[in-house]
């Protein structure tokens, strides 16, 4: 399935991502949103991990934002989002992971301070970022990829939230994601 027919079958939750899928519905056709150098805005993809009993969100301590986040990165030109995610997963905590749905999890755009990268200023930008659910053992080793997080770590899926220093992403996104992750799977502990 492309992007365009994952966006265009995709349910928004509410008003953000009715938005934020409108907006990613005029870039998806165009190559160069799928490339970090359009420095305007651009395609990534993020994965909100759990393990296989469902109680547990893989996160990893991103080195730019130092704060606990989800896994996931920039698209590259690869307009399969999906292994995009995959791809990033491994990459960032060393892990296999599958997906757990053929649908999208939640649709974000998400906006980028400037900041320096490997020694060169990144202006300002936009990731077009389309989240998948994607399932892991939490008994596989994990490793860090040191240019981009400092650790990486299982949290309580009743926990997870609280561990990210970043209020916009634990109102706004994160907490969005577990409430989609027990409506399927189940509640909170206590």
């Amino acid at each position: 399935m492309t992007l365009r027919e994952e966006l265009e079958r995709y349910v928004p939750v509410n008003e953000q991502e009715t938005l934020d899928k409108a907006i990613m519905l005029k870039y998806v056709d165009e190559p160069k949103a799928y490339m970090r150098e359009n420095n305007e805005a651009h395609f990534t993809a993020s994965s909100w991990v759990i393990n296989q009993n469902h109680d547990r969100v893989l996160m990893c301590y991103h080195n730019i934002y130092n704060s606990w986040s989800w896994l996931g990165g920039h698209a590259d030109g690869n307009q399969d989002l999906r292994s995009v995610a995959i791809r990033e997963v491994r990459e960032e905590s060393g892990i296999e992971a599958v997906s757990a749905d053929d649908e999208l999890l939640s649709v974000e755009i998400l906006t980028v301070d400037g900041h320096e990268k490997k020694g060169h200023y990144v202006s300002s930008h936009l990731h077009l970022n389309v989240t998948y659910l994607l399932i892991a053992d939490d008994r596989q080793p994990l490793k860090a990829k040191d240019d981009e997080n400092r650790a990486v770590s299982w949290f309580d899926i009743d926990e997870v939230i609280s561990k990210s220093s970043e209020k916009w992403f634990r109102e706004r996104i994160y907490s969005k994601l577990n409430r989609k992750v027990l409506a399927k799977y189940g509640k909170l502990k206590g």
